[in-house]
């Protein structure tokens, strides 16, 4: 992922908030010698305080032997995204229909060393800490080795702990633009009003004045 020094994150504190509010993405495992790589959809529960994300995958999942002969891998996160017509990034000496068009977005990448959790104790503590994070109102019984109602399913998934080695960071929202040009952008995200255009707004504000 290509990041300009204008899209880079301010500090940390910048991607983490944005992380601790998005919990889905994908996981990407090098492939084995000849086949492409697996990317995998799943949700994670981030501990920054770890360094860690925690998942887990059925274990019929066919990403499991690429896995265990490599283990670094990529969890990337991409959200926040838009369309932006090439009018609303017009110079303002120039014509309109002489503006590039181009994507707004908000991307974490972390790159991770994988462990894979097979013991059963360590799994149910691994889901009920994801529990905690995805459910912390409670309502559903807790993970136990052997006990009603999951214990006898823990058998049928592996656990996976992605030991953060690594973070890239993205926030693309027109940081090499004037002041002019955003807020040209900003009107037309507001008039727009469709998905991710709030949301995109936000940034654009937010990295304007912070």
């Amino acid at each position: 992922m290509l990041i300009h020094p204008w899209d880079a994150p301010r500090d940390d504190a910048e991607w983490q908030g944005w992380l601790a509010t998005h919990d889905f993405g994908q996981l990407a495992v090098n492939g084995l010698p000849g086949e492409p790589p697996h990317v995998q959809p799943l949700h994670f529960a981030y501990d920054p305080g770890r360094g860690e994300a925690l998942t887990h995958l059925a274990r019929p999942n066919p990403l499991w032997p690429a896995l265990e002969a490599n283990r670094e891998v990529v969890l990337s996160v991409v959200d926040d995204y838009v369309f932006v017509p090439g009018p609303w990034q017009a110079p303002p000496e120039g014509p309109s229909e002489h503006g590039t068009p181009t994507s707004f977005y908000a991307a974490v990448q972390l790159r991770c060393t994988a462990h894979v959790v097979d013991d059963p104790a360590a799994k149910a503590e691994l889901l009920n800490r994801q529990m905690g994070h995805f459910q912390p109102e409670g309502g559903s019984a807790r993970v136990a080795v052997g006990e009603v109602p999951y214990g006898r399913q823990l058998s049928g998934i592996r656990g996976v702990r992605l030991e953060v080695t690594g973070v890239r960071a993205k926030f693309k929202y027109a940081g090499r633009h004037s002041d002019e040009i955003r807020a040209r952008i900003e009107t037309g995200l507001t008039a727009r009003g469709g998905p991710g255009d709030a949301a995109a707004r936000e940034h654009l504000l937010r990295r304007q004045t912070g």
